[in-house]
Parts: structure tokens; sequence; C-alpha cells
């Protein structure tokens, strides 16, 4: 029996058979109907997640745009604040003076200036001699002692090498002091050059052709071949040292895995291709683990999986990473365990919350949270506590999230967004709670993404690598940076220590220039990291 679209025959006249027939149409017409709306909603869900992150790719996150808000209020504060001052000065001048007392009196306290900073001292001695009074004798009383801060701009100077000749009256011969070694052979920058070019291309971000521009308002007219060159001089220079710290890095029992996408230019095309930097950090502070923290970068020119599988054939552990298949084949065996990320999983349903104010992932981000929560009150402390720790309250926790977790996907559309980020979490469950049962392990994967932020940084500055050979380079100096980094270094004054000694260093005591072995020799700009 087929109905007409809104219209409903009289049911009092059908027979049995006719109303069950109907029954049956109508039900099956629902059903196909339901299926339909269904999936129309999973896709405007789907496309409202995918809308919420190509905005926040392209204007940031929500919470950095109110950042960005909150500062340029504090900018505008500013600019009254500074106007309000100019304005009132010469009155409050007028009618108070210019004493101590009255410019203490209109600015809030201050904190000291550093203490390691120089303090170049000027004395500012009356011209009186004398009493200006009753023309007495003026003796020491005390003295008013301020301080301000000065900034001195980079320059350049020339070192010159004389080596004196010297030849013996009787037989003629000739004796001089060798030549000192440079870092480079023959060339004209010095360590300090050297070191300030590496830093400023791999840590503050500025590309080569930037420097050369910089380097021309002081006067020194450097190519960008040349400056070039000198990259290229000092990652050779550095190799055995970035070699040595590969090694120590590869002994932990633990280690964070990442990687990252460098356009790299593709010779003879124009174009670029996709390569990729690969970061390893050992790292195990939060452990209270006194060893020193280190990360290691390689380069490779795509992604496969058996770039991992060389980095890492030496290490016997655990690797906390993403869910990269290219790490699954690393995971057969007994050599080295897999260890997931909950920063991963949190991201999907923040992602959620954000594209829609989904209530299950609201109360997941609270779940999750929870467990982070715990995290912080035991970062640093041993090993055997954090994991008794764990086992007693996030043990549980886990417990009850894994059924929730199953709980909710019996109430979600398959297709769903929320049910894909569901089974993610499910898919590596194993790996997400192995970190309860070893007390050495975190709970997620940020020690790698923090050591790749700088090459995101550097990214968006340099748009593309020259080469395959560009992108080993930044690896090598992304390894020594970040390192000097870890253990609280300035990595400028590291490399400038590391370039002076380095050529004249022997090779069988290569590892006495690892940032934690010269730290006693380097300033230190920066809190290590906790």
């Amino acid at each position: 029996m087929v109905v007409p679209l809104g219209i409903l025959p009289d049911l009092n006249s059908l027979d049995a058979e006719s109303l069950r027939a109907l029954l049956v149409e109508i039900h099956e017409r629902y059903c196909t109907t339901a299926q339909r709306l269904q999936s129309r909603e999973s896709e405007i869900e789907h496309l409202k997640l995918l809308l919420a992150k190509l905005q926040r790719m392209q204007c940031g996150r929500k919470s950095e745009k109110l950042q960005r808000q909150i500062e340029q209020l504090e900018l505008r504060l500013e600019d009254l604040v500074q106007a309000q001052e100019a304005e009132s000065e010469p009155a409050a001048d007028s009618a108070r003076g210019t004493t101590a007392d009255a410019i203490a009196h209109k600015k809030p306290a201050r904190r000291p200036l550093p203490s390691h900073l120089p303090r170049i001292t000027r004395t500012h001695v009356p011209k009186e001699q004398a009493c200006p009074g009753c023309g007495g004798k003026l003796r020491p009383l005390g003295e008013d002692v301020s301080e301000m801060l000065e900034y001195v701009p980079a320059y350049f100077h020339v070192i010159r090498h004389v080596r004196p000749k010297l030849s013996c009256g009787n037989c003629e011969q000739i004796v001089q002091a060798p030549a000192p070694s440079r870092p480079i052979a023959r060339g004209l920058a010095g360590p300090g050059l050297l070191a300030h070019v590496l830093v400023s291309k791999y840590c503050d971000h500025l590309p080569l052709y930037r420097q050369a521009e910089i380097y021309a308002r002081a006067g020194v007219e450097l190519e960008r071949s040349t400056l070039a060159d000198w990259v290229g001089g000092s990652s050779q220079l550095l190799d055995p040292l970035v070699e040595v710290l590969r090694r120590y890095v590869m002994t932990a029992s633990k280690l964070h895995a990442d990687e990252t996408p460098v356009p790299v230019l593709a010779p003879g095309t124009g174009q670029t291709k996709t390569g990729r930097l690969w970061t390893y950090v050992r790292y195990d502070r939060p452990a209270g683990d006194p060893r020193a923290p280190a990360v290691w970068f390689a380069y490779s020119p795509d992604r496969k999986g058996e770039h991992p599988q060389r980095h890492l054939r030496e290490f016997h552990g655990s690797l906390q990473a993403d869910a990269y298949a290219g790490f699954n084949q690393l995971y057969e065996g007994n050599r080295i365990q897999e260890v997931a990320c909950w920063a991963h999983v949190r991201r999907k349903f923040y992602d959620l919350q954000l594209a829609h104010a989904s209530p299950i992932a609201a109360e997941a981000l609270e779940r999750i949270g929870a467990l982070y929560a715990i995290e912080n009150e035991i970062r640093g402390r041993p090993p055997d506590e954090r994991r008794e720790v764990r086992q007693t309250r996030a043990r549980p926790l886990l417990e009850s999230l894994h059924h929730w977790f199953e709980l909710s996907l019996s109430k979600l559309s398959r297709k769903s967004d929320t049910t894909a980020a569901i089974r993610y979490a499910l898919g590596l469950w194993k790996a997400l709670t192995h970190y309860c049962d070893d007390g050495h392990l975190e709970i997620d994967n940020n020690a790698a993404e923090r050591a790749l932020r700088a090459v995101a940084l550097g990214r968006k500055n340099y748009l593309f690598a020259g080469s395959d050979a560009g992108g080993e380079r930044a690896a090598a100096i992304y390894s020594l940076v970040g390192s000097a980094k870890l253990n609280g270094l300035d990595p400028e004054a590291y490399l400038r220590e590391i370039l002076t000694r380095i050529a004249d260093h022997p090779i069988t005591r290569i590892e006495e220039l690892l940032p934690w072995n010269i730290a006693a020799s380097v300033p230190s700009a920066i809190e290590p990291a906790a």
C-alpha cells in the first residue's frame, strides 16, 4: 500500500492487513528520514569543527585573541599614563620642585635593577668648595645613590693578530708565534660573530637577508652568501659535538618524540617540497632526576616511518609520542614501549567544545583536567612516590573515564566527530594509561612540543629551507640551542664559548663541551626547565 505524502487514509475503512501494511510503510519512511537527518546533523557538526579549526589557524585561539585585546588596552593605558605624566610634570615641578622625594612620590616602587649587570659609577661633586652660608669647611656627611638603566648598542670591532718575527744573530734562524686558530679556516668571522649569526637565525628567527640589512646599518657590508657560508662552516665544525649529544639523548630510558613539517626548496623545480624535522627530548626533571635534560633534532626529506626507525635504532625504553603510524613498527617486540599523550586527547575535545559547545566534550575536558591536577601536585617528586599517587588517585579516575567513554558511544552517531574523539582515546587506552605504572613517565608529550616551538616560529619567517643540507644544518643548531635552553644557559654565550674552544679541543674529550659540562663558564640568561 502506497500512501501519498501528507495524506492519511481513513483508518476506519481499512482492514487489519491494510493497517499493518500502512504501519510498516510509515515506519520505513520514518527510518529513512531519521537516517538522513542524522547524517546531515553529523555533517553539520563536522563542518563546524573544520570551520573552528580553520579560524584558529587564521586568527589564533580565542584565548589568544582575547590576549591581543588585553595587550591593546594595555598599550592604550600606557599612552594615557604617559600623556598624563607629561602634562602634570611642569605643574608638579613648580609646586614641589624636582627633588628625589617628589619623584619618588609620583612614581610607584620598582624592583631593584639586576645585580649581575656591570655598574659605572659617576660621582657628582658639589661645585661649592666652602659653606655658601658662613664660608666654613665642608666635611663628608653621607651620599645619595640612584641608579638608571642604560643600553649600549651592539657594535663591531676588529681584532688584529700581530706576530712579530725574530731572527737569530748567529745562525739567522727565524722564530715566530704560531697563528691563532680560527673557528672557520681563513674565515673573517670570530666566534662571537658566528654565535650571534646562528642565534639570530635559529633562536631569534631572523633570516640571513634581514641580518645583512641590520649589519649594513652599522656600516658593515656582509653578503647573504657570506653569512650562509659561515652558517655551513659552523655547522660542520659542531657536527662532532652534535653526535655526542645524540648519543647522550639515546641512552635515556624514556624519550619524548615528535615531528613537524618544514618547506624545503626542491632543486631544479623552483618549487618547494615538505621535509620533516624530528625531535627527541630527554627530559626527566619532573620525576626528580638530577641528570641534565637534552634535545636532539634530525632532518629527513619526507615522513616515512623508516626515519624514526633509523633514529631510534640504539634506543631501549619508553617512547612518548602521538599516534603517528610510522612509530608502530618500533613497538613490535619489547625493545620500545609505547606511551601516548593525553594532551592530544584533550585537544580533540577542546576543538569540539569550541565548535559547538558539546556537553560530552565539556565533561571530557573536566575529567581530563582532574588527571592533570594530580600531575601538578606530584611534579618533581621521586618516581616511586609519583607511581603510588597515580595508582591511588589517578587510576580510579581513568577507569571511570573509560566506562563513561563506552557509555557515551552508545548514545552517539558513528559518524560524529565526538565519536571519533572517543574512539581515538579508547584505541590508545593501554598506551594512555601506561604512565600510571611508571613514575618516570609523563602524562603528555608537551616536552617535545615545546622543543618544536622554535621551529614553528622560525618557519613563519624563513618561508622555506634552501636544501636538504640546510635542513640538516638547522637540525644541528636547533639541537645545541635547545639543549642550552633546557639547561638554563644563554644560547649565544654557549655557542660563543664552544666556537672559541672547539677548533683546538681534543676530539676524544668533546663531551666536555656539552651544555651541562660547560655551564660554569657560560652565563645563565634563563631559568632551567623545571
